[in-house]
C-alpha cells in the first residue's frame, strides 16, 4: 500500500509539471469541502441534540453550496466516484482532526501514524480526481492494507450516493 501511494505522490507532481497545473487551488478547495462536511455534520447533531430542525435546514443550505463545490473538483464522474471522493475528504478531515487530539495528548507516534494515512487518503483523493487512480484500484490497495483498511470506507459507500 505504501508503495502504491508514493507511486500515486510522485505520479501526481509528474502531472503538475508536464502540465504547469497549479493544485494550490483545488488543495483550497478541498479543505474548504471539507469543512462543509464537517458543517454538515454539526447541523445533524446539533439537531438531534435541540430537537430543533432549523438546523436541518441549515444543513440543507450547507450541502448544497458542498456539492456545488465538490462538482467543482468532480465535474464528471462515474459509478460512486462522486461519493468516494466525498467521503475521502470527510475522513480525511476527520483524521487530521484525531490527529491534532492525539499530538495535544502527547501520542506522538499514534499522531504521526495518523497524519500519514491522513496525507495518503488525501493522495488518493488526487488520484480519483486526476483521474490517476480508478475505484477498482482503491479497491484492490485496500484487500492489502491492514489493520486500517480502505475497504472501512468503501462499505461506507453502500447507499449514499444520491446528492
Amino acid at each position: 500500500m505504501v508503495d502504491k501511494i508514493d507511486e500515486l505522490r510522485k505520479r501526481i507532481e509528474e502531472l503538475k509539471i508536464k502540465s504547469g497545473a497549479d493544485l494550490s487551488l483545488d488543495e483550497d478547495l478541498t479543505i474548504a469541502v471539507m469543512n462543509l462536511i464537517s458543517l454538515e455534520e454539526h447541523f445533524f447533531w446539533s439537531s438531534c441534540k435541540t430537537g430543533r430542525g432549523e438546523y436541518l435546514d441549515t444543513l440543507n443550505d450547507v450541502r448544497e453550496i458542498r456539492k456545488e463545490m465538490l462538482a467543482r473538483l468532480i465535474p464528471k464522474h462515474e459509478g460512486e466516484t462522486w461519493c468516494a471522493a466525498k467521503h475521502l475528504l470527510a475522513t480525511t478531515m476527520r483524521l487530521q482532526e484525531v490527529t491534532t487530539r492525539l499530538q495535544k495528548e502527547g501520542k506522538l507516534k499514534e499522531a504521526e501514524d495518523t497524519k500519514k494515512r491522513a496525507n495518503d487518503l488525501f493522495a488518493i483523493f488526487f488520484g480519483l480526481k486526476l483521474k490517476l487512480l480508478s475505484l477498482p484500484d482503491i479497491e484492490e490497495m485496500a484487500k492489502t492494507e491492514k489493520p486500517w483498511s480502505l475497504s472501512d470506507i468503501m462499505n461506507k459507500l453502500v447507499n449514499c450516493c444520491d446528492e
